[in-house]
């Protein structure tokens, strides 16, 4: 590769001087920032964000995709959380500890921590996968964020990147609690409602009942003047929470999985 790239083009070694201008480093840099970390080698980020789709309609092999990466991570994460788990649970048996680690390593909570940190937006997607509805599917969501933790393992070590996987694990290794996996559904659904709409979801009491003491409030979710979803709760908070599941649901029944 040559050096007569024009523009703000810089040089992140690798293939990153096809695509790495000044707006795509301001974007991962705001990821290094919501990740805690800095990485030496910015092209192991952007590898990790780059999905089969869009090397194949670049049609260079000089882009690679992020599925080898994909496949180390994924290595990583079980070995961490499988020794976090060992650690945390000395009486359980194999069986047990295996199904704990599947609820926290799946699909689901991956795409959740993948969205916790603003990865969809910054997958680099071919047209197809891009107009599929690609950067809210659950599967290239969980992949991207093992592929993000394989650059992290390649970019600083093991013990680094499992610090900072039990950061993320650690409060949600107990039993009992792994099917409330990063049910953080308002950010989830904003993030959704950008990619779909371009606009932000909004919430609205609709009806508050009952005593000061004992209250009760219905929310609807809106985008624009729709209503996607409604809500009940015992505080506004819980009200937009369940909206924001309820929209989360439907939202991607319009989005077909792989």
């Amino acid at each position: 590769m040559n050096d007569s790239s024009k523009g703000s083009t810089t040089d992140f070694g690798f293939w990153g001087k096809k695509i790495m201008n000044e707006e795509r480093m301001n974007a991962l840099m705001g990821l290094e920032e919501r990740l805690g970390w800095k990485f030496a080698d910015m092209s192991l980020l952007n590898n990790a964000l780059t999905h089969r789709s869009f090397v194949n309609e670049n049609a260079d092999p000089s882009i690679p995709d992020n599925e080898r990466l994909e496949f180390l991570g994924d290595a990583v994460l079980e070995l961490t959380v499988s020794d976090m788990l060992m650690r945390r649970f000395p009486d359980h048996a194999e069986g047990q500890l295996s199904k704990l680690r599947a609820s926290a390593v799946n699909e689901q909570p991956l795409a959740d921590l993948a969205r916790r940190f603003g990865i969809g937006p910054l997958l680099l997607l071919g047209k197809g996968e891009e107009g599929s509805g690609g950067r809210m599917k659950p599967s290239l969501l969980a992949n991207a964020f093992e592929s993000n933790i394989a650059a992290m393992y390649l970019d600083g070590g093991f013990d680094r990147t499992a610090a900072f996987i039990s950061r993320l694990f650690e409060p949600l290794i107990q039993e009992g609690e792994f099917n409330s996996f990063y049910r953080d559904y308002k950010t989830a659904v904003q993030e959704t409602c950008q990619i779909l709409f371009r606009e932000m979801p909004r919430y609205a009491v609709i009806c508050e009942t009952g005593p000061d003491h004992d209250k009760r409030f219905e929310t609807n979710l809106l985008v624009g003047e729709r209503v996607i979803a409604s809500g009940k709760g015992r505080s506004k908070k819980e009200a937009e929470q369940q909206a924001a599941r309820k929209a989360l649901e439907e939202l991607r029944k319009t989005v077909p999985e792989g």
